[in-house]
């Protein structure tokens, strides 16, 4: 246990031991309300290659250097990079045709700007998506919301209350439609059953390869 820390033991009247890894380099533990510390320290232990490989793999995630806003940089929308270039005269502090043009006069409030713009696309774009897979599927949904939230790509509530982090949109149109499904299939069971998957897989049978995309997702920190 000298190379895993572990960060909290979340028990409650779940029946499995879960293993989270963090950016932190510990691990959150989820565990049943009667299990003892030994029987997760001998979980831990099983695991415990696995567990220090996506503690590797989050450090580097973390080490990834973040956007310099910087003419000749490459930015992502909707799953495709495109360049940005730092010009004079612009109308507007941002402009999108075919890559990104950046007002000079607006270097200072560069993050704010580009935020600002990806989040005003995934209020357009992600609620669109939402009504057609719905539509699809056949789900009754009330409210669409775009969050900051870094850590989920989306939640859902028991009413029918859909939120998405703005970041989705950088991913390409497929990711964010897995999300929006995933998401969706939660309206009829709140959890990740085998009934859960069976739902998941009505409307989207080739889930797997976005789930895949989505798992090594550090192109997608802002």
């Amino acid at each position: 246990m000298k190379d895993i820390k572990i960060e909290k033991i979340i028990k409650s009247n779940r029946k499995t031991i879960a293993i989270k890894p963090t950016e932190n380099g510990t691990i959150i533990v989820k565990a049943p309300k009667k299990a003892t510390n030994k029987l997760i320290i001998e979980i831990i232990e099983q695991h415990k290659d696995k567990i220090l490989k996506k503690l590797k793999e989050l450090e580097k995630i973390k080490e990834i250097n973040f956007k310099q806003f910087v003419a000749g940089e490459e930015f992502l929308y909707i799953g495709k990079a495109y360049k940005l270039y730092i010009v004079e005269n612009l109308e507007t502090p941002l402009k999108f045709q075919d890559g990104f043009y950046l007002s000079k006069d607006y270097k200072n409030q560069r993050r704010e700007i580009f935020i600002d713009w990806y989040k005003k696309q995934a209020k357009i774009i992600i609620p669109n998506r939402v009504k057609y897979w719905a539509e699809k599927c056949g789900y009754s949904i009330k409210k669409v919301g775009i969050t900051n939230a870094n850590k989920q790509w989306g939640s859902c509530s028991a009413k029918g209350n859909l939120n998405f982090s703005w970041r989705l949109i950088l991913a390409p149109l497929e990711v964010i439609d897995y999300v929006i499904v995933h998401k969706l299939s939660h309206l009829k069971e709140l959890n990740h059953s085998k009934n859960f998957w069976n739902e998941f897989k009505k409307c989207m049978p080739e889930y797997k390869k976005h789930h895949d995309w989505l798992k090594n997702s550090f192109k997608l920190k802002f």
